[in-house]
């Protein structure tokens, strides 16, 4: 790590904790008496930060909301961090390395804080701790759930005592055995005994019929006394501020059969329109939720849920969204940051095994990379985890597509070739299209310049904009000037609906589209080009058009006259 890369950290973000401890820092409590105190030392934040998967301490660093941060030196154990790591280690029985750089003669201190191992806690004088904002706090009783439940067994593969052959659903055997001859392309399979069946797909051990039996092929009188919350409940609301649903299905039946009645539940006409949108002559359909997304989102919720929770499976659906919740979490290891890179880690393994033999899900942990695909290749919002907790997962799927000429420029892409952009490749481009040049997948982005695909616009800045044929689709420049098109329609659309505007109103325009900071920057050189014009201070400043633009004509047009006439 560099000094420079300290930094640029965010405390929540990057699981880092800065401190300045300019002379000294409390180490193991000290003498306070207070256990909110005492907790506020090295072996507190330690004992945080691993329990929450691993991070950093960093000591010598004044922290700002602003980056980047301001190094101010510690003096705390100079000389002696061979002898701090060991005592860390004898009394938390983790291995924590001290590694410490210098910017002129002001040192830091970066303590490497490893994850705590599966299925246990860290703790300090007998508290497992957890950051909450700037403090440190007892860990939640969910939060401990979630933890210990990740040593727990696999549910689906426990023996379901009293579950018979003449429990299990005939239409879901047939249905299973089809899809395993299909899958394994082998026409034997759809003859083959059905106890034989259940004995290669290890459904049934000994004699005994397990849980992963029962959700794929019980019945739902079976389903209801072995196992009442394996059902998948939809409810149909017109709006989002509708508390009263309009219509309600409650699902509970084979796996095998209950995904196919649960699509066609959602996908009834009017509960699941036809989006258009035109190009030129031609007018393009695109649902608005897709039979794949859904179908993988719905068995992800099956397969990765805990039925230690009486919770269903519950979807929500609404004209323009689908909520999605299971209950227990994410699988341990998983969060919605490494969601496409980390190796998948079903809680029902046996489940999981026989839906990838049959050909219901393909390798284990394609799903979501299946989901991020379909979206992006529809030009459509990404799947948002972000409101997952400890207690559930939830997984929300907007209809809305965001950019007909990107659609139409990737289909033009993927309908000539055979070797497919993979969904990195996709998320870069998404990434371009939105204006971010920082952050993007190296080897996309090595991949996609080469073929033409995006290009440098800038090698001062190293921003990047997407090809050529794009701006061809969508009929307009990149760039105007070095101002990106797309930032300067942002901006005049705040324009057209009020005079003044603050900095406020560009930030919610710009919907995370660029950071806060990103968009100082725009404005001040939009400023500097007299685009605009601005009044008052700190937070009472407010912004204006420049006394060259006409209010009542289009500012977007406007501002490019002008630029282009500089």
């Amino acid at each position: 790590m560099t000094i420079q890369e300290i930094k640029r950290l965010r405390e929540t973000e990057n699981r880092v904790e800065f401190k300045e401890a300019k002379r000294d820092f409390n180490f193991a409590g000290g003498k306070h008496a207070d256990p909110g105190e005492r907790r506020k030392c090295v072996l507190g934040y330690v004992v945080a930060l691993a329990n929450e998967g691993g991070g950093y301490l960093v000591f010598g660093v004044r922290e700002k909301k602003e980056l980047p941060h301001e190094i101010v030196g510690t003096a705390f154990a100079e000389g002696e961090t061979g002898k701090l790591e060991d005592e860390i280690y004898k009394r938390l029985s983790i291995r924590v390395e001290i590694e410490e750089l210098f910017e002129d003669d002001r040192r830091v201190m970066v303590f490497h804080i490893p994850s705590r191992t599966i299925g246990s806690t860290l703790r300090f004088e007998g508290v497992p701790l957890m950051r909450i904002g700037d403090s440190l706090r007892v860990m939640s009783d969910a939060e401990i759930f979630r933890i210990l439940s990740e040593r727990e067994p696999d549910f689906s593969a426990t023996i379901c005592e009293g579950l018979t052959f003449e429990d299990l659903d005939t239409d879901a055997m047939t249905v299973m055995k089809e899809r395993y001859a299909v899958k394994q392309e082998n026409d034997t399979f759809r003859t083959l005994p059905d106890l034989q069946i259940l004995s290669d797909l290890e459904l049934t051990v000994n004699g005994k019929f397990n849980y992963a039996a029962l959700i794929l092929l019980g019945s739902h009188q079976a389903l209801r006394k072995y196992l009442p919350n394996a059902a998948v409940t939809v409810e149909y609301r017109l709006n989002h501020s509708m508390i009263n649903y309009t219509a309600r299905q409650e699902f509970q039946e084979p796996l095998f059969t209950a995904v196919d009645k649960i699509w066609a539940y959602i996908n009834q006409p009017a509960s699941n329109p036809l989006l258009h949108f035109r190009d030129k002559f031609n007018i393009y359909d695109v649902l608005s939720f897709k039979e794949e997304v859904i179908r993988e989102a719905v068995l992800n919720a099956c397969i990765h849920r805990s039925y230690s929770f009486s919770d269903d499976v519950f979807i929500k659906q609404y004209p323009d969204e689908i909520i999605i919740t299971n209950a227990g979490g994410f699988p341990p290891g998983v969060s919605k940051d490494n969601i496409l890179t980390v190796n998948s880690r079903p809680r029902s393994r046996r489940l999981t095994e026989v839906l990838q033999k049959t050909g219901l899900i393909e390798r284990s942990g394609q799903g979501v990379d299946r989901m991020f695909y379909l979206c992006l290749m529809d030009s459509k919002p990404l799947p948002d985890f972000s409101h997952t907790d400890s207690t559930q997962v939830d997984l929300r799927l907007k209809a809305e597509i965001l950019d007909g000429a990107f659609y139409l420029f990737l289909k033009e892409i993927q309908s000539s070739r055979q070797d497919k952009l993979n969904v990195f490749d996709l998320l870069t481009l998404d990434k371009v299209r939105q204006g971010i040049s920082t952050g993007l997948h190296e080897t996309s982005v090595e991949k996609l310049q080469r073929e033409g695909l995006i290009k440098s616009q800038s090698s001062a800045d190293k921003k990047v904009v997407l090809g050529d044929r794009y701006y061809e689709i969508a009929r307009q420049p990149a760039y105007i000037k070095e101002y990106r098109v797309r930032d300067l329609q942002t901006v005049a659309s705040c324009f057209e609906k009020v005079e003044a505007v603050s900095m406020k109103n560009f930030v919610d325009a710009f919907d995370s589209q660029l950071t806060r900071e990103q968009i100082r920057y725009l404005i001040s050189k939009m400023e500097e080009d007299t685009l605009i014009s601005k009044s008052g201070n700190g937070r009472w400043t407010i912004y204006h058009v420049s006394n060259q633009i006409d209010a009542g004509q289009n500012i977007f047009d406007q501002f490019s006259k002008i630029l282009l006439q500089a």
